[in-house]
């Protein structure tokens, strides 16, 4: 009869190295999660594994995929898991760890050696379906396997929650680091309403609040390694655009606005405050451009119902690459579409719920060349001022 040889201590932290912490997204092991482990006779290991705070939304997640992972190793009869928490003490080590040995706080992405493409979405008035379009360009590059991080920074309007499906969670805290909020399409977000005690709180906030709600979802949140972070302004031109100006002066910035006249005319303004404060405008959007005629055939579609006119998108891109000296183009025209307005408000946005609609096939176009972009300094303003002598 075969003898089962019981499993090493090094097989177990190898089996454990391959858990990740649902919401740091690094091995347990290496974050200093795991305590005391112990095999039996029988087989059976006795483990202890310290969550980072006590209640910790996604404890399920660890305690399934830890068991897993050990059930996996030869010679494993079964597991024996304890959660316990961490002290204040690993909590601090944990902090520092993930800031890399920086105890200052400092905003990741303004960092000469960040390789993040922090794109801002503004637009110059309300309404226009900003907050769509930063949700659906967010799903479609994380699509494509990109690591993405939405920060809503529209602090009055701040919408984008709700309509990732993610409306009522809340971030974990170690001490005073953030996690942001997972979300099924493996997208992060923070909000500001993710940081009141209550979802249906007002802010009433003016400047200095404002630029230290920024300032906090920006460094005391622990991002990791994204590929592209997305930020979804609130609309005009007021304190927030200048505090991410002031900020992020190397985000990019994408403008939204709807066909007429009117809309064009006030989103030219929000293209303007960017390249005031040395951003570049990578593009337009011009969202609600047309409606497919509903009683045309599907074979016939082409006919299209121009609802608020035609012309803003080129009129603002236009405008602007002759101010600011380089092209601005149109990125993308998104048609209005019912299953774009009915999958934001589901939580479930049109480029995952219903990617062949046309608006889906039109943001995936837009996430696909914004994603695809290489970085330079062509029409950046570097902010520099000539030496005196």
């Amino acid at each position: 009869m075969a003898i089962m040889t019981s499993p090493s201590r090094e097989q177990l932290d190898a089996a454990l190295a391959t858990v990740n912490d649902p919401e740091i997204k690094r091995p347990i092991t290496e974050l200093g999660m795991v305590g005391s482990v112990e095999v039996d006779d029988a087989g059976v290991v006795h483990l202890t594994v310290l969550l980072t705070v006590a209640g910790c939304p996604l404890k399920d997640t660890i305690e399934r995929d830890v068991t897993a992972a050990l059930t996996r190793v030869p010679g494993v009869t079964g597991v024996d898991l304890t959660l316990g928490v961490m002290d204040a003490g690993q909590r601090s080590g944990l902090q520092e760890k993930l800031r890399g040995g920086q105890a200052q706080r400092e905003i990741p992405f303004a960092q000469p050696g960040s390789l993040t493409k922090v794109f801002a979405i503004a637009s110059g008035k309300g309404g226009v379906g900003k907050s769509s379009v930063t949700v659906n360009l967010a799903l479609a590059m994380a699509k494509r396997g990109l690591k993405v991080g939405v920060v809503d920074a529209d602090i009055y309007g701040h919408s984008v929650p709700a309509m990732l499906g993610v409306a009522d969670s809340r971030p974990t805290q170690v001490d005073e680091l953030i996690m942001p909020v997972p979300t099924p399409s493996g997208v992060s977000v923070i909000s500001i309403g993710m940081l009141k005690p209550r979802r249906d709180q007002v802010v009433a906030w003016r400047g200095p609040m404002l630029d230290r709600a920024l300032v906090q979802m920006l460094s005391d949140v622990y991002w990791g390694d994204l590929d592209v972070l997305l930020l979804d302004l609130p609309p005009g031109t007021g304190d927030i655009a200048i505090s991410l100006g002031q900020h992020l002066p190397g985000a990019e910035v994408v403008v939204v606005t709807t066909p007429q006249e009117a809309a064009a005319e006030v989103a030219e303004r929000a293209g303007t405050m960017a390249s005031m404060m040395h951003q570049r405008v990578v593009g337009v959007v011009e969202n609600m451009s047309w409606l497919p005629c509903p009683h045309c055939t599907p074979e016939g579609r082409e006919h299209r119902i121009e609802v608020f006119g035609s012309g803003g998108g080129d009129r603002v891109a236009e405008t602007l690459g002759q101010r600011f000296g380089y092209e601005v183009r149109v990125l993308g025209r998104v048609p209005l579409d019912l299953s774009l307005r009915e999958g934001g408000d589901a939580g479930k946005p049109i480029v995952d719920s219903d990617p062949t609609a046309p608006a889906a096939v039109v943001l995936t176009s837009i996430a696909d060349g914004l994603a695809g972009r290489g970085r330079g300094l062509a029409g950046m303003q570097l902010g520099l001022s000539p030496a005196g002598r």
